[in-house]
């Protein structure tokens, strides 16, 4: 038969205090929470097996966690450095994000002298998810473009998803593609009426 496995008692009146007050908090961190009711609950003499259900985790959760605190106290309510989830954003790192975003491009023309230059040419000339978390990796903030989408959505910064070759801002640019000019709207529909002209005669 395998051996009870409970919690061994707090080392002194700090630790159980500060335990008791996380299983009891609304605030902290909600993994922190449940481990700490884990702990309580066996010193309330409660199986693995009854804190399990109670806590709608599995047994071998409860286990770990109970063994963990037995030999690192109340740091091993914690995940271990590398396990988890990721750190969040500081709110330095939001602050530089936001500030990328509402700069201009590297790879966008500006004008020196009588031309337009780019500062980095092979770059994109517009913010799009992407680039923004390519230019934030450079500068050491580790962050995912669905990150950044939602801090750009609370910010209300808008950004633009990359354009194709054959748009242009320039107004003397003509596309290329499906569209039509409307001088050439306006030759079909002379021709058609020169069609239907010709069929009623």
């Amino acid at each position: 038969m395998p051996k009870l496995l409970v919690a061994r008692p707090a080392e002194n009146d700090k630790e159980e205090r500060q335990i008791r007050k996380l299983a009891g908090s609304r605030h902290a961190p909600a993994d922190w929470i449940v481990r700490a009711r884990m702990i309580v609950r066996s010193w309330e003499h409660k199986r693995t097996t009854t804190i399990a259900q109670e806590l709608g985790c599995h047994p071998q959760t409860v286990r770990e966690r109970i063994t963990r605190f037995n030999t690192e106290g109340i740091d091993g309510l914690g995940d271990r450095p590398g396990v988890g989830r990721k750190p969040r954003l500081t709110e330095q790192e939001r602050g530089r994000i936001i500030t990328l975003a509402r700069s201009d491009p590297p790879g966008k023309a500006v004008r020196v002298g009588d031309g337009l230059e780019a500062v980095e040419p092979e770059k994109e000339a517009q913010w799009s998810l992407d680039a923004l978390a390519g230019a934030a990796h450079e500068k050491g903030i580790q962050v995912e473009r669905s990150q950044i989408r939602r801090i750009l959505l609370k910010e209300g910064i808008r950004w633009r998803h990359p354009r194709s070759w054959a748009e242009s801002s320039d107004p003397e640019f003509v596309p290329k593609g499906r569209g039509s000019s409307l001088s050439t709207r306006s030759h079909q529909r002379e021709r058609r009426s020169f069609a239907s002209t010709s069929l009623d005669r």
